[in-house]
């Protein structure tokens, strides 16, 4: 395997988990030590173990930060402020993707950027959709899961307070689901017991910001 022989089999897939190599007939431990080479003279970086990423300019298309996200730790769905801000909920600029995972919490640094994953319990990760963004196609939760996974994880250590609410400066939620909203947080009979009080805020809260409240 080398640098040639890989580009041509990877320089339009420029993330890549190094059991993709097994197409290469070489030892495992010379691939091994290529890679680190590679990455030494950075014609590779390492974006987490086992996952690499081709750099410019030998990789023939971009990838974006949010498909890397959805890849290198799976299953995982893009949410909380992330999703939020995709969904033109909240003013702020959200570089650092934040994600969904049944794997456990993680958070690590690559390309510049800081990678967030939440661990939830298999029965809680659901709630989103396809979307293609830049020609990747990638998971990303809807509106209402996204502003349910913010609380959910909030209320895991804090009790909620309006000004915390307030301080998320929701925005645009005239085609936020309320419905959808409810539904999502109704299917967990136990966490629904637990944040009753706490949910009947929030849902009051969104009334007021949607103008049903008034």
């Amino acid at each position: 395997m080398d640098w040639t022989e890989f580009l041509d089999n990877f320089a339009e897939r420029p993330l890549f988990h190094t059991s993709m190599l097994n197409i290469f007939d070489d030892p495992l431990h010379h691939r091994q030590v290529q890679l680190a080479r590679w990455t030494k003279v950075k014609k590779l970086s390492q974006i987490r173990r086992g996952w690499y990423l081709i750099e410019k300019p030998w990789r023939l298309t971009d990838i974006p930060i949010p498909f890397i996200a959805n890849n290198v730790v799976h299953p995982s769905y893009l949410s909380l402020d992330w999703a939020l801000q995709y969904a033109g909920m909240i003013p702020e600029y959200v570089p650092n993707p934040t994600s969904i995972t049944t794997e456990r919490a993680t958070r690590f640094s690559a390309q510049g950027t800081l990678f967030i994953y939440h661990h939830v319990r298999p029965s809680f990760f659901k709630g989103y959709r396809k979307v293609t963004v830049e020609g990747y196609e990638l998971n990303i939760a809807y509106p209402e899961k996204a502003l349910l996974d913010k609380i959910y994880l909030f209320l895991r250590k804090n009790r909620l307070a309006i000004q915390w609410l307030k301080g998320l400066r929701i925005q645009n939620t005239e085609d936020f689901d309320l419905e959808r909203f409810k539904a999502y947080w109704e299917e967990h009979e136990q966490w629904r017991k637990k944040s009753g009080k706490a949910m009947d805020a929030v849902l009051e809260y969104i009334k007021e910001m949607k103008g049903e409240g008034l």
